[in-house]
């Protein structure tokens, strides 16, 4: 039987961590603190809002929690990140996505001070990325490096494949995989014979958003499976991967619900402390 990769567990891991960082910085002078935006009230963001507060109050971070209506306009929207960027209790502001359609999503992501950037989403973030330096890291893709990190699986001279190129994992998570010295390959929604090259990965990485794409035969026997995929579907969970597949032909994988999911939350939390990390120590 392959092993079960318990992103729970990893997850209580990381925010254990943190806790002695958060007391050293209230200690120090404050708590870090994290603003979250919520633009109207979808019920999906809702919730990942109301996740994320509760991380912050058990951790004892600071959550500002920010909710105007769906009809704001991008210059309203741009006053209350510009707010957030000048206040000296903020260390992290995040903006939950999606965003209504009257909204510049991009004016408002680069609206972020990089330096208050809790996602890593903004470009000069995103460079820093490219070369390797410090900076906040996109939540997802740095939680799946936790996730292979804490469970033992060596990374350097593996094939990786990663199914998807969003800005927020596809592309990130392929970037990660490189500065830890695989040899990866981004696989899309253009790719021909994807089954034939998701074969050879010795770690797969699925993140596409299509429900049970990734079977059998898209799996090297004894490969590592990390699904990111979150689908519902007539109102349950699906991950990328068909779990069955997974069982059958890896040697370890990451199950949904339960796998890569937690880690994003525990990944914001990280960020936000090294933010605050980096803003106490300046002040210092």
């Amino acid at each position: 039987m392959p092993e079960i990769l318990d992103g729970l567990k990893i997850r209580d891991q990381i925010l254990s961590e943190l806790k002695p960082r958060v007391a050293q910085l209230i200690e120090k002078g404050r708590a870090p603190g994290l603003a979250v935006v919520l633009v109207g009230s979808d019920p999906a963001s809702e919730i990942y809002v109301r996740n994320k507060v509760k991380a912050c109050e058990a951790l004892g971070i600071y959550s500002e929690k920010i909710t105007p209506p769906a009809s704001i306009t991008t210059e309203e929207l741009l006053a209350i990140i510009d707010r957030l960027n000048h206040d000296p209790k903020i260390d992290g502001i995040l903006v939950q996505m999606p965003l209504p359609d009257q909204i510049d999503d991009q004016a408002v992501l680069h609206a972020i001070h990089p330096d208050k950037d809790a996602d890593g989403f903004h470009p000069m973030n995103v460079g820093k990325l490219v070369e390797n330096a410090p900076a906040a890291r996109s939540c997802t893709p740095a939680g799946v490096m936790e996730i292979l990190k804490r469970s033992g699986i060596e990374v350097a001279g593996k094939k990786a494949v990663v199914i998807g190129r969003s800005d927020i994992v596809g592309k990130p998570m392929a970037l990660m995989l490189l500065h830890a010295n695989a040899t990866v390959t981004i696989c899309h929604s253009k790719t021909a014979n994807l089954a034939e090259e998701c074969s050879r990965a010795d770690i797969l990485v699925a993140a596409i958003g299509r429900a049970e794409l990734i079977r059998e035969e898209h799996i090297k026997p004894g490969a590592v499976v990390i699904d990111v995929g979150m689908n519902r579907v007539n109102g349950k969970l699906f991950g990328d991967v068909q779990r069955a597949a997974a069982e059958a032909k890896s040697s370890a994988f990451t199950p949904v619900p339960g796998g890569v999911g937690p880690l994003t939350i525990a990944m914001l939390m990280s960020n936000t402390v090294q933010l605050a990390e980096r803003h106490m120590s300046v002040k210092a």
